[in-house]
């Protein structure tokens, strides 16, 4: 028996990165799965983002641990879209019970305009977050069993760091914003034994991270990236980890957790 047995999770950003390894290893603990992730680039970022081909290699995963999955392409600024999406999810499952707020994105670098850059990652990564809260609430309290959601911030939304550059600024603006909106869900859920809690990963090697517009940045010794060291002597952290972290916070084991900020950071809060 799975410690998830019987339910189901909705996980955006799920066609790589973190968002499949939530997937997979919500699926190895019995949960079926929601997934949903845009498959296509936004202009304005510096590197691409998932493909189609992708998000299928996640729905075969998740089918390989035994669970069921619905996938689409969506994007999470588009709430009637996020709404579809868990509307079908509900037509197929019947029931809603974890919701992952993971999609994000990112630019570092410098170049692209700097209006539409900042835009597009508060969109992404503050209003895409509030429509998938948005879309999932009701199936939540409604199902009258409680419930987790699990909002995926950043070490920059716990300790920001220097830059001139627009896309750094919005990310880690973002990024502190969803601990903000955390506290209210956190507190309005409450009563409906629905758990809201941010998580705060350091670096993790995924799509965001290991591509060829942020090794070029790692190749010059870029000052901005020369900030964003970790404590413990772990350069960077696997999807799974951030899973594995994740697994338990979505079971019963933390029950009694909510309206926390949780670093994930291998210590790059504290140093």
């Amino acid at each position: 028996m799975g410690k998830l047995d019987g339910k189901v999770a909705f996980i955006t950003g799920a066609a790589r990165g973190q968002g499949r390894a939530h997937a997979v290893r919500l699926a190895a603990d019995g949960a079926d799965v929601i997934a949903l992730d845009i498959c296509r680039d936004i202009e304005s970022m510096d590197y691409p983002n998932a493909s189609p081909d992708d998000l299928e290699e996640t729905v075969k995963l998740v089918e390989k641990e035994g669970g069921r999955i619905v996938a689409r392409q969506a994007d999470v600024r588009d709430g009637d879209a996020v709404e579809q999406v868990v509307a079908d999810g509900l037509a197929e499952f019947g029931r809603l019970d974890i919701v992952i707020a993971n999609a994000g994105v990112i630019r570092l670098n410098v170049g692209g305009d700097r209006r539409q850059t900042f835009r597009d990652i508060v969109d992404v990564n503050l209003i895409g977050v509030w429509n998938t809260v948005e879309a999932s609430t009701a199936a939540l309290i409604d199902g009258g069993r409680g419930g987790s959601i699990v909002i995926t911030s950043s070490s920059s939304g716990i300790r920001a760091t220097g830059t001139d550059r627009a896309g750094g600024q919005a990310y880690a603006a973002a990024k502190r914003g969803l601990v903000g909106l955390m506290q209210v869900l956190a507190n309005e859920l409450a009563q409906y034994s629905i758990r809201v809690n941010t998580i705060h990963p350091t670096g993790v090697a995924t799509g965001m991270v290991m591509n060829e517009a942020m090794g070029a940045m790692f190749e010059a010794n870029d000052p901005v990236l020369a900030q964003m060291q970790n404590a413990l002597p772990i350069q960077i952290l696997m999807p799974e980890d951030i899973a594995n972290a994740v697994a338990f916070l979505v079971s019963e084991e933390a029950k009694f957790i909510t309206g926390t900020a949780w670093p994930l950071d291998a210590g790059f809060a504290v140093r």
